[in-house]
């Protein structure tokens, strides 16, 4: 904690000072942000930082393997479809954007099991992307499997996002696209889901 105090030290000495009017002005003015990025809770993936964004420029929505789950308005708790909700219905955000990542810990809990001591919540949600697991497993040609399920997921994802019918009804009236990125920790690279399915270097 003592270094996490250390870095609010540096921030309130020169990163606030250099962005106090900002600041005020996202205070005043309210915030319009640019895109909403649904991310991964994996702490070295900073969807802020791989997009080089300021404040106010990203609506951020983080989770255990950047999952969107179904559509489904009950009664239950549901912090994902609700900053979605917020997102889409309230600030209107133009983009949204799924950024998957290597390595992912949630994809390789769905491929080879959860840990044993992470069963309560862990394994119902990832099993939200249990369609993905199947599509890879059903494929001869994943020489990575790991890889071939955190693209999958995101595909997924980008399937239940359209099935949210405000998501629906932006998507059709053109005010809204998606997007799906995979970052890669070890070399840097950000790829983007193009049209033919496959992912490409940005």
């Amino acid at each position: 904690m003592d270094r996490l105090i250390d870095g609010y030290a540096r921030f309130r000495a020169t990163a606030w000072p250099e962005r106090r009017r900002l600041f005020e002005q996202l205070a005043d003015q309210g915030q319009a942000p640019r895109a909403l990025v649904i991310g991964c809770v994996d702490s070295r993936v900073d969807p802020g930082m791989i997009l080089d964004a300021g404040p106010g420029e990203l609506l951020v929505l983080r989770n255990v393997a950047n999952l969107v789950p179904p559509y489904a308005p009950d009664g239950a708790h549901h912090s994902t479809s609700a900053a979605l909700e917020f997102a889409v219905r309230v600030l209107r955000v133009p983009d949204i954007i799924i950024i998957g990542h290597a390595m992912c810990a949630g994809i390789a809990a769905l491929m080879n099991g959860a840990p044993g001591q992470a069963t309560d919540f862990l394994v119902p949600w990832i099993n939200i992307a249990a369609l993905a697991k199947s599509r890879v497993l059903a494929c001869d040609d994943a020489t990575d499997p790991q890889l071939a399920c955190e693209h999958a997921a995101i595909v997924l994802s980008l399937e239940n996002l359209r099935e949210y019918p405000w998501v629906a009804e932006r998507l059709a009236d053109g005010s809204l696209q998606l997007h799906g990125a995979h970052f890669d920790i070890r070399s840097g690279t950000l790829k983007l889901l193009g049209e033919d399915g496959a992912f490409a270097p940005a």
